[in-house]
């Protein structure tokens, strides 16, 4: 573990002069190697590229080899069943969806673009069914709390996807076509000249969708994004980068239509003041608007600024990570009158390497117009048993912010709420080898204050401080090569318990399953996704109980002509019947049957 300063340097560098990721210039895909295949580098755990044994956390790498042959629609077909995710949604193709990251609530995990938040402020959540997975080239799962670094909301853990990066003088075209009355158009271009990069990229997605609701009909849904970026380097080493994300469409519910509008905006520079210090500056703006028609019209809108100082300093073996943000939600609504807050913090962070011990310190402080000062921060300790075993234990503090909708919903709103706090702690264990690696992890969080929606002694129903819960857990992992098999696994445990009433949190599974393999010879490949969920409640109460359910999704690529390909999915082989949420009137949200889709696609010059 421990690495000689000039060979920190050159790889912190590369890594931390960013096109408008947070903390690197070129794609990491591009740092991925056969000897990092199954040790992946990874941003988002420590703010800087560490290899998964490094970070001292338990985390998760999608890469862009994975995406590319999944072929999937949304982002939940990536993350459902990984280590310690769950989700619930209101059917298939861009119907409302939540994260459970370790069991906590969908907007206690921070989703990030590129190093950008991107989230409702008048919900709390993020919209992850309107992201477009092929604008993005590879994610990281962090599991656990990541406040210290983040700030409010990374309570359960922190999901970053990195858009498409590539430098490469490139042309790339796909269709496809499929099940439900879908199709796909995506076509992209790259290249660099000088020391001058740019990138375009569009994607559109129409379908038909499924019957949501039984007798109800099809609801569908359409999503139109591009990508677009600029970015120019200096014979100083500075970099100065552009990015654009803009996703539109509209989906279809029961009863009902949303026009909706995702958009990322962020101009970064990096600075190296000399050769220990670099320095970093992001402007960005996150925006998540929709407009619903339900009898009557509806928006929410809601802006994000933010601009953030962030220095990274070498000492011998040693990191440190020094910054500042400032930020300002603002919200325009037709519920209530348009509201806005500031949010000031000051963050830093100590990586240290004491081989065969490792050492990892941060500490935030946020001062919020609405909900006062906050301090978060988290402890890791990690120790290298031998070369191939590390173990480590963490504990760390965060919190939740109150939404707009819990402040301001009118006849409801409640501007004396505190902000939700929990503390975690995590005993891990990693087995990282040549050709496969293993991790294992338990944790134990206890939340405080945890805003519920209540009802008060008129009748009405408002949000409060009244619940505490204990989430405990356990999470295994492996990847492996095996007779040109690349396999990977993933198992979950979880115990969400609401500790006013032992019952179960609503709509979390206590047992996860995924396990996918893929295999390639010469122009072909082949691989299968097995997924298995055991039940859960759609009521606190342990009342509404949904089965549990298991998927096979298959898939292949034929290369069948110099730069062309074709590749096949099918998805819910076996046409289950699964559910995850339930309405109010007690029916259930369907979701998919079986499906199958194929693509054409063209990268050449």
């Amino acid at each position: 573990m421990n690495k000689p300063v000039f060979a920190i340097k050159p790889l912190a560098l590369l890594c931390l002069s960013s096109l408008s990721a947070p903390l690197f210039a070129q794609p990491i895909s591009s740092l991925d190697s056969a000897d990092t295949r199954f040790n992946p580098i990874i941003v988002t755990a420590t703010l800087s590229a560490k290899t998964a044994d490094e970070t001292l956390a338990s985390v998760t790498v999608i890469d862009e080899e994975q995406i590319r042959l999944q072929q999937p629609k949304d982002i939940i077909d990536l993350l459902k069943g990984q280590p310690g995710v769950d989700f619930s949604s209101n059917g298939g193709f861009g119907k409302t969806t939540s994260v459970y990251t370790r069991g906590a609530a969908s907007d206690s995990t921070v989703l990030l673009v590129d190093g950008i938040r991107l989230q409702s402020a008048t919900s709390g959540g993020a919209s992850w069914q309107f992201l477009t997975p092929n604008l993005f080239e590879r994610f990281e799962i962090v599991r656990g709390p990541r406040g210290g670094l983040y700030g409010a909301d990374a309570a359960g853990g922190v999901i970053q996807g990195f858009l498409a990066n590539s430098q490469a003088q490139r042309m790339n075209v796909s269709v496809g076509g499929g099940s439900f009355g879908s199709y796909q158009v995506n076509a992209g271009v790259s290249g660099q000249h000088n020391s001058t990069r740019y990138q375009l990229v569009a994607n559109q997605f129409t379908t038909d969708g499924i019957e949501i609701k039984e007798g109800e009909g099809r609801r569908g849904y359409d999503n139109t994004s591009v990508l677009a970026r600029l970015g120019q380097g200096f014979d100083s080493g500075a970099d100065l980068s552009l990015l654009v994300m803009h996703t539109q469409g509209n989906t279809e519910f029961v009863g009902g239509n949303t026009d909706y509008r995702l958009q990322v905006l962020g101009l970064t520079a990096s600075i190296p003041v000399t050769e220990h210090w670099l320095s970093r500056v992001q402007l960005s703006e996150a925006r998540d608007e929709n407009t619903s028609y339900q009898g009557t019209r509806s928006n929410f809108d809601t802006k994000t600024h933010k601009l953030r100082w962030e220095n990274t300093l070498w000492m011998d073996a040693h990191e440190f990570i020094l910054g500042a943000d400032t930020l300002k939600d603002s919200v325009e609504t037709s519920s209530y009158a348009g509201e806005s807050r500031k949010n000031h913090a000051v963050f830093a962070q100590g990586l240290f390497d004491f081989n065969p011990l490792s050492l990892q310190t941060n500490l935030r402080v946020d001062d919020n117009q609405v909900y006062g000062d906050k301090v978060t921060g988290g402890l890791a300790l990690g120790y290298a048993i031998n070369p191939e075993h590390t173990l480590r234990g963490s504990y760390g503090t965060a919190f939740r912010a109150p939404t707009f909708n819990d402040l301001y919903w009118p006849g409801s709103g409640n501007l004396d709420l505190a902000p939700e706090t929990s503390h975690t702690t995590e005993i891990g264990l990693r087995g990282q080898y040549p050709t496969f690696f293993w991790d294992v992890a338990v944790y134990e969080a206890q939340y405080k204050n945890l805003i519920n929606w209540a009802p008060l002694p008129s009748g009405l129903w408002a949000p409060q401080n009244i619940d505490r819960a204990r989430i405990r857990g356990i999470e295994f992992s492996l990847g492996a090569e095996v007779a040109d098999w690349m396999l990977k696994a993933a198992l979950t445990g979880t115990d969400p318990i609401d500790r006013a009433d032992d019952t179960r949190l609503q709509r979390r599974t206590t047992k996860s399953v995924r396990f996918d393999a893929d295999r390639s010879w010469g122009d072909w490949s082949v691989g299968g996704t097995l997924i298995a969920q055991g039940s859960r409640y759609n009521a606190r109460r342990e009342s509404d109980k949904m089965p549990g359910y298991g998927l096979v999704n298959l898939r292949s690529r034929w290369n069948f002509a110099p730069e062309w390909s074709a590749t096949v999915t099918v998805d819910n082989l076996f046409d289950k019947d699964y559910v995850t949420t339930r309405g109010f009137g007690g029916w259930d949200y369907k979701n998919p049957g079986r499906s199958a889709f194929l693509t054409l696609s063209y990268s050449g010059l």
